[in-house]
């Protein structure tokens, strides 16, 4: 794998989604886990072909001028958006829906491609977004169990 600078290779694909093409991207960092796991998945995006909605997965980029993928926490009523990540106990906003160029339509997640009508699609985008004050607890529980007696 080769390691490109997001700053030179975001608005190449960018510039692509404006075409109206699709693209995918390795994931790299880990505030979107448990669902997305750092360079291990990757996602499939476009650019947005309408209003973002509550728990989608959107690319946007900050007023700093980072990028970052996370998921619509909510809508305001002046359209300001709010964003957290899967991993993340703090919602972040207001942001100006501009910010948005691309909407995640699909994911590989452990070699396997989830997108809208599957399971893990559907507890992430609609269940777990919900959890935001016991994602801490459920992390700690998911990780004891998943480790199971392996040492």
């Amino acid at each position: 794998m080769r390691l490109v600078d997001n700053d030179e290779y975001i608005p190449v694909l960018i510039g692509l989604m404006e075409e109206g093409k699709e693209v995918s991207m390795i994931i790299s960092g880990s505030s979107m886990n448990p669902f997305l796991i750092h360079h291990r998945d990757s996602i499939l995006m476009k650019k947005p072909d309408g209003p973002v909605r509550r728990g989608e997965m959107v690319f946007y980029q900050r007023p700093s001028g980072a990028y970052v993928m996370h998921r619509v926490h909510h809508i305001d009523k002046n359209g300001m958006l709010y964003m957290v990540g899967d991993a993340q106990t703090e919602i972040e906003g207001p942001l100006d829906p501009d910010c948005v160029f691309a909407i995640i339509i699909k994911v590989k997640r452990k070699g396997k491609w989830i997108q809208p009508g599957d399971f893990w699609w559907f507890f992430f985008r609609c269940i777990w977004i919900r959890c935001i004050p016991l994602r801490r607890l459920l992390m700690r529980m998911y990780g004891v169990v998943s480790k199971g007696g392996k040492k």
